[in-house]
């Protein structure tokens, strides 16, 4: 029904903007990363919508950019997931550590945000995964990936050191563990590059 909105903006707080569209005044609930976005009141704007209408609630959502609409509606399309959660998700992350959790299969970044259970959080990184990656193009998921890779590999190294092993000794162990392991948290990761490193 509305695709974006061009107007004035009259004010702006972390959860809502109003925006004055040729004399009419629209509420718009948004999110923390489009508050900090926002210009000053009294300058024009363009916000994208997205109209939420369910039994007697009708309530807009607004958006910066097209990138943020459309993970808050593949956030809306998860049981139990509805535009409030989906907001306080929005506003927990950036878009792009998101969708590195989801990718990367890392529902422990989900579900550190307030209001996010460890099974919305699985779920939603079963459910989005492959949805994210057809919407990304595949340059951008391999390096998202390998990001999550290398961080993943970095902090597993550094809990080697510091139990008292060789850089040397952790980094042959951590490497050649990582290759054997799919998608490892840095809990699974330490302790098979701990077998590696004891096993004859």
């Amino acid at each position: 029904m509305f695709a974006y909105f061009h107007g004035e903006l009259v004010e702006a707080s972390r959860d809502e903007a109003v925006i004055d569209v040729a004399g009419v005044g629209y509420r718009l609930l948004i999110s923390a990363a489009t508050y900090h976005q926002l210009p000053e009141p009294g300058e024009r704007v363009l916000v994208l919508v997205h109209l939420y209408v369910k039994e007697d609630l009708m309530q807009l959502y607004g958006f910066v950019d097209e990138e943020e609409r459309q993970l808050f509606r593949l956030l809306l399309s998860i049981s139990g997931v509805g535009p409030k959660l989906a907001l306080a998700i929005l506003s927990g992350l950036q878009v792009q550590e998101i969708q590195e959790a989801i990718v990367s299969n890392m529902p422990e970044r989900l579900f550190e945000i307030s209001g996010v259970g460890k099974k919305t959080a699985a779920r939603i990184v079963l459910e989005l995964r492959d949805r994210i990656l057809k919407l990304q193009p595949p340059g951008k998921a391999k390096q998202s990936a390998k990001v999550s890779d290398s961080s993943v590999r970095d902090d597993a190294l550094g809990a080697l050191v510091t139990l008292g092993f060789s850089r040397h000794v952790a980094l042959k162990a951590v490497v050649a563990s990582q290759a054997k392991l799919e998608n490892p948290q840095v809990e699974d990761l330490v302790k098979e590059s701990l077998l590696a490193i004891r096993t004859p």
